[in-house]
């Protein structure tokens, strides 16, 4: 009944990485100019990378890097061994003895900086090897002081997030972490001092900052937990945003935000403060002075699609910031890496996800995207994949057209998704199989790379089953239904994958938010509708998911009542027992209808009515909830009349039939909607709308009704259904019987009536 409902959660498209992919910061490397003099910053051309992590589906997140910091008179480092070398750390420590309260810490943000450039040179953080070396030496030879310039204190903290020496290298001992641990204290501490010294400390500037929100951002990316001493430190940086907004130059502006809206999505509290510093970078993205490079404009879209999507108001100045970027994605189209094409796309979907309303703008810079996927297809990466096809299928899902050079993109992008199957992660899957089946429901053609990809896609779900968390668990099953529902042959291979699913849905019980309850239910009912077996895991599976109804039944909105009582009434035509919880978790969902009869949409009104029948027709007892329920709904069908598409209205009618036959109350409501509801086929039969299956229904359904019916819309009714009928024959004997007995039916009526036409 209800094939368009049940989407899967946005939200499950985030950024980070649970699955220790390795994720290096090429940050630029140093130049010759002193740090607090220099005038020319250069752009990092080699940004680092973020990848998806924690939930629904897969988020690209655009990262900029970095330190720009100059110094005079180190040369990089030649090898490992140089940089643990003992009278190197000697030769620190004497010089800030020599020095004492005066050292101000050059010499050791110059050898953090070293540790940065020897990882730079070989592309990669330091191993777990290196980091057991090197950590303890530097617990012991790096204990920044109060007289710290800001200077040192900035470039240590950012050099060695940068090279990764507080990155969790898997598997790690306890006595590194505890090291790593004591490390970033000593330096958060002495950050948090320097950030809070009244009056403000004199060589605080606007690099330093950009690059320590950098850091902040990247740490927690990266795992690092929000102790008190990270908070207090995020917090006491933040002001300094906004003191120094005047000097930030265009790539420091759109690091912060990155940073910003990395540090929002692993957690950070959205304080006064942080609202702050947000309203005092944005006026700045909109400066005619400031021109944004193409990492500066991929960077900048995605951390404010980031901060949208956890819930920053979308107010006039975003707004505004947003209309004026998105002209400068076409006019920097020729200068996009691959990281930044995916992340842009990413940002493009999440924003009209949220609201953002499809301009012109917003139209050509998606073309412009979407004709560079094609082009650089062969180097975007398992990640880039995933990210690209999802964005694609989330634009589709919101109103993007299916133009040609969307189709391309997507054809480029299936061949390297077989191809590369081998080298996605859990939630890369995930992502994937939910786009597709999103798009296929937008009309995308079952091409033979199409059925391949998600033939293999599907024998990773079964490889990988005890890795996919619980957004990944309802998204799958999400999605493999809705590619049933398109079609999709119910072979060996999507069998096991259900199987081992349903397993999953008893672990993470507990884990299921009311998007999941609500999915998992539609997607179990749409498979048992295309003939899946009720096994035993099946049905252990619905049980604990009526559970979840019941502890989650205040939180469930609009959709999600209409999907799950959709969902129930379905599985009980299918003869699922109607347990006690069964009837309960019925119970608790009829009340939503009445509180939210305002806002649903007519899918769900259908929906709903046609649920409410089917459970009525097995058993369901009237309960005045029901009757709320019921009478709540009809006036929406009157108001709503013109929305309803030929299914709509099919399934109405025949839910009312139901209803009539088991007691329903003929009211003025239910008359009203009824006469409203047999005008919707006479002009919709009129153009050949229904199928043959659906005339069949609605002739049904007019001679049930009987005289509730006026005689003249059945007549004119009629006439229009058998005019449809000699356009769309009826194919099977059952239509032909259905459609047969219903005139007959009706002609019975007119044979009562002297002035009825014969």
């Amino acid at each position: 009944m209800n094939r368009g409902t049940a989407g899967t959660s946005s939200k499950y498209t985030r950024s980070g990485n649970d699955y220790n992919q390795s994720d290096h910061d090429n940050a630029a490397s140093s130049r010759s100019a002193p740090y607090r003099h220099s005038t020319v910053r250069h752009s990092d051309n080699n940004p680092p990378r973020t990848t998806p992590r924690r939930n629904e589906s897969h988020d690209a997140s655009g990262a900029c890097s970095s330190e720009h910091l100059t110094h005079r008179s180190v040369n990089p480092a030649q090898s490992f061994d140089d940089l643990i070398n003992q009278e190197k750390f000697d030769e620190l420590v004497g010089k800030s003895h020599h020095f004492g309260r005066r050292y101000d810490g050059r010499n050791h943000g110059q050898y953090a900086d070293s540790i940065k450039r020897y990882t730079l040179d070989f592309k990669r953080r330091l191993n777990r090897d290196e980091q057991s070396q090197l950590i303890p030496l530097l617990v012991q030879n790096f204990q920044p002081t109060q007289s710290w310039n800001w200077r040192s204190l900035t470039t240590t903290l950012h050099s060695f997030t940068s090279a990764g020496v507080f990155t969790t290298c898997n598997p790690t001992s306890e006595n590194v972490k505890c090291t790593q641990t004591a490390l970033l204290s000593t330096l958060l501490n002495a950050t948090t001092f320097k950030c809070n010294q009244k009056p403000e400390a004199e060589d605080i500037d606007a690099r330093g900052i950009a690059n320590l929100l950098w850091a902040m951002a990247k740490l927690v990316d990266h795992g690092q937990e929000w102790t008190p001493e990270f908070k207090e430190t995020v917090a006491a940086l933040l002001p300094h945003v906004n003191a120094q907004k005047a000097d930030f130059n265009p790539q420091e502006i759109a690091i912060q935000l990155w940073a910003i809206a990395k540090l929002v999505e692993n957690g950070q509290e959205r304080t006064p403060a942080l609202e702050e510093t947000i309203a005092a970078l944005l006026p700045h993205v909109k400066t005619p002075k400031y021109q944004f490079n193409a990492q500066g404009i991929a960077n900048l879209l995605w951390a404010m699609a980031k901060l949208v999507d956890n819930g920053q108001e979308q107010t006039p100045e975003l707004k505004e910031t947003l209309i004026l970027l998105l002209p400068h994605v076409n006019a920097q189209r020729a200068h996009f890496k691959p990281l930044e094409i995916f992340n842009l796309l990413w940002a493009m979907a999440k924003l009209v996800d949220n609201g953002q309303e499809r301009t012109p703008e917003f139209k050509e810079a998606v073309v412009a995207l979407l004709s560079l996927v094609k082009a650089q297809k062969d180097h975007f990466d398992a990640q880039g994949i995933a990210n690209l096809v999802w964005a694609m299928a989330k634009l589709v899902d919101n109103g993007q057209e299916r133009t040609s050079e969307l189709k391309e993109a997507v054809a480029a992008l299936l061949l390297h998704v077989r191809a590369r199957k081998n080298q996605f992660v859990p939630q890369h899957v995930a992502n994937l199989l939910w786009a597709m089946a999103k798009l296929v429901d937008h009309g995308q053609e079952r091409t033979s790379e199409f059925k391949e990809a998600v033939v293999g896609l599907l024998s990773l779900v079964k490889a990988r089953k005890d890795q996919f968390d619980a957004q990944g668990i309802a998204n799958l099953l999400w999605a493999i239904a809705k590619l049933v529902d398109n079609g999709q042959e119910q072979t060996s291979e999507l069998e096991k994958a259900v199987a081992v699913l349903l397993l999953r849905v008893k672990a993470q019980k507990d884990q299921f938010i009311p998007q999941h309850v609500a999915n998992l239910l539609w997607a179990m009912a749409k498979l048992v509708d295309y003939g899946h077996e009720q096994s035993s895991e099946f049905k252990e599976a619905v049980a604990v998911l009526l559970l979840r109804v019941k502890a989650q039944k205040d939180q469930f909105i609009p959709q999600h009542v209409a999907n799950l009582l959709w969902a129930m009434a379905k599985l009980v035509d299918y003869g699922h027992e109607r347990s006690s919880e069964f009837k309960e978790a019925v119970a608790l969902l009829l009340p939503h209808v009445n509180a939210q009869k305002d806002q649903f949409i007519p899918q769900h009104i259908a929906n709903l009515l046609w649920a409410i029948a089917k459970l009525v027709d097995n058993g369901q007892v009237r309960t005045p909830e029901l009757k709320e329920a019921v009478a709540a709904l009809l006036p929406h069908v009157n108001a709503q009349k013109d929305l309803f598409n030929p299914q709509h209205i099919t399934n109405l009618l025949w839910a009312m039939v139901k209803l009539v036959d088991n007691g329903q109350e003929r009211t003025t409501e239910f008359r009203e909607a009824l006469a409203a509801l047999l005008l919707c086929v006479k002009v919709k039969a009129q153009k050949n709308q229904f199928n043959s299956q659906g005339i069949a229904n609605l002739l049904w359904a007019m001679a049930k009704l009987g005289e509730l019916v006026d005689l003249n819309l059945v007549e004119s009714t009629l006439d229009s259904l058998v005019y449809a009928m000699t356009e769309t024959p009826p194919i099977f004997q059952q239509h032909v019987l259905m459609s047969l007995w219903g005139i007959m039916a009706c002609c019975a009526r007119f044979s009562l009536d002297s002035n009825a036409k014969k």
